[in-house]
């Protein structure tokens, strides 16, 4: 590290559980973000900002005047651009020497197989069932480290999977992936905080994973309720007859 990158990350160096060679893992490390919406925007902020090496960044959407209430990489002047290049704009002004990668496509197929082989940790900021599971199939293919988030009306939720280790279980242990197609806030609206909480949490689970610091969400399922602010955890186990990862 030069001088200027230990000004910029001296409040995370001094933190024992980091130190230099905490920082040094960040910088080297590459995380996939998939979906640069209410929980990508501040899950790459923060990443960015404490010096994640190279953010991928999937999405194929365009912005629009409703997303900027709770995206917050999103400003007015960027309604009609895409997302993923309205994000690296701002992730670049934010911290510039980070490397991001901002791919207008949706993620599926041979090219998430080879992402989420490349990457060190996938963040899960997506907002439908169909690219849930293909990302949780995938992350167990190749035992990457999963973060999953979701935000809707009032309530967020957060965990980790992590295949392979830990008997962790993975998301299709979670739900069935015979269920009905997930809500989202396009149909039941979402109060902007939340994004912005279970975002945040995606990123500090991240950040741990690849520090290899402190206790992850690994097997436990984390709830918030915004009216009450209420915490909640649930415990979850392996389904050793899960279709995924049994």
């Amino acid at each position: 590290m030069n001088d200027n990158q230990l000004l910029r990350y001296s409040r995370q160096i001094m933190l024992p559980q980091i130190d230099i060679e905490g920082q040094q893992k960040l910088l080297a490390a590459n995380i996939l973000i998939i979906g640069a919406g209410g929980l990508g925007s501040p899950a790459a902020m923060y990443l960015a900002a404490a010096g994640v090496g190279t953010l991928t960044i999937y999405d194929d959407d365009v912005v629009d005047l409703s997303n900027l209430q709770r995206q917050i990489t999103h400003h007015t002047p960027d309604i009609g651009t895409d997302k993923v290049i309205s994000t690296q704009k701002t992730l670049n002004q934010l911290n510039p020497e980070v490397n991001i990668r901002a791919v207008k496509q949706r993620l599926e197929g041979e090219q998430l197989d080879l992402e989420v082989q490349q990457a060190d940790v996938v963040l899960d900021c997506s907002d439908n069932f169909t690219t849930r599971f293909a990302i949780n199939t995938a992350c167990v293919k190749y035992q990457t480290p999963l973060v999953s988030g979701a935000a809707i009306r009032f309530e967020g939720q957060v965990t980790v999977f992590t295949p392979g280790k830990n008997d962790s279980p993975c998301y299709n242990c979670l739900y069935n992936s015979e269920g009905e197609e997930l809500q989202n806030c396009a149909t039941n609206g979402v109060i902007a905080p939340i994004t912005g909480i279970v975002g945040s949490i995606q990123a500090l689970e991240a950040m741990k994973l690849i520090m290899t610091i402190g206790e992850t969400l690994t097997g436990r399922l984390l709830l918030l309720d915004g009216l009450t602010m209420e915490w909640n955890t649930m415990k979850l186990r392996r389904n050793p007859d899960c279709p995924s990862c049994g």
